[in-house]
């Protein structure tokens, strides 16, 4: 469970495994920290504040963007961290770990800042490099401490996590969060930068540096739970995670309460569809844009609902979990 401070700091005697939220290079504007330290808001070539590019309105938005190069800055974070959880939290969710330079003027258009260390305009590399020693320096001043971090898994580097700066960065952390997961509406199909099949390699990726995802799904249907749930099989090593929306005792999806067994492999294309199989059952996923499929199963099997089904028709950006009679 991700929570909020102050909030939540008198409830963690009673829930002791949140992670705190606390975004990378956020400074609110009004706060006490914007206040006492404008020097760490970055600022554009004419000395204006620039900002992070989210719900912009009336020529500004609610988050300054901090400067993540300077060391300053970065030591405040972390030592406002330390104290959070200090409070009993169990680990610590980063928001906006982003490997590409978002930073924005008050209308929310990209705007490159002033990089101190040069008086020009900061480059994608710098920033890059800038974020990968801030998330480094946050993993080693919390030794124990589950971190992680909320990324935007396209950056715009051909290399992607083999880039060594985020390798680095994925290495900082526990656990990356893929927000909204495959219920992302922009994930495309074939083989694409913005693809399904991007998207699970990138996750190959992070489990080969020896770090976990989340797959944050948004889904609050049972469909598009399903389907969420179908691709993180399809991806999970057994140290994954994966959400749906507004899950509760009450309201609850069947699916999460599966044992399927030991996988019996890694994914693989069968008949136009995603499968993986376990020892009770199997996962399918078809891909966004992928046109309608229908797949004749070896042998008859049950859905969540408990029909017993010997075929099954997926719509693009669909999944199914299937067990075993």
């Amino acid at each position: 469970m991700v929570v909020y401070s102050p909030y939540f700091d008198n409830k963690t005697a009673w829930y002791p495994r949140a992670w705190v939220y606390r975004d990378a290079y956020a400074i609110y504007r009004g706060s006490t920290l914007a206040v006492a330290h404008p020097q760490w808001v970055l600022k554009d070539a004419a000395g204006r504040p620039l900002y992070i590019p989210f719900e912009c309105a009336r020529e500004s938005c609610p988050q300054y963007a901090a400067d993540i190069a300077n060391p300053a800055y970065r030591r405040a974070w972390i030592e406002a961290v330390r104290e959070q959880l200090a409070r009993g939290y169990r680990g610590l969710f980063i928001d906006d770990v982003n490997m590409e330079m978002r930073v924005s003027n008050g209308s929310g258009s990209p705007q490159a800042p002033i990089d101190d260390a040069t008086g020009k305009p900061m480059t994608a590399e710098a920033w890059r490099r800038h974020m990968s020693v801030f998330m480094q320096e946050a993993r080693a001043a919390l030794p124990g401490v589950e971190i992680a971090h909320n990324v935007e898994w396209l950056a715009r580097t051909p290399q992607l996590a083999s880039d060594p700066l985020i390798a680095a960065e994925i290495r900082a952390a526990d656990y990356v969060n893929l927000e909204r997961g495959v219920n992302d509406t922009g994930i495309r199909g074939g083989g694409g930068p913005y693809s399904l099949s991007s998207l699970l390699a990138y996750v190959d990726s992070v489990h080969a540096l020896g770090r976990n995802v989340v797959l944050d799904g948004t889904a609050g249907e049972a469909a598009g739970i399903e389907y969420s749930l179908a691709a993180y099989l399809l991806i999970s090593t057994g140290h994954d995670l994966v959400s749906a929306k507004g899950m509760t005792p009450d309201h609850w999806f069947n699916g999460f309460d599966l044992d399927l067994g030991k996988a019996l492999g890694p994914r693989r294309a069968w008949m136009g569809l995603l499968r993986r199989d376990f020892g009770a059952g199997i996962a399918l996923v078809a891909a966004p844009e992928s046109g309608t499929h229908t797949a004749l199963l070896p042998a008859p099997m049950h859905t969540l609902g408990g029909q017993t089904v010997s075929s099954v028709t997926l719509d693009p950006a669909s999944g199914v979990v299937l067990l075993r009679r």
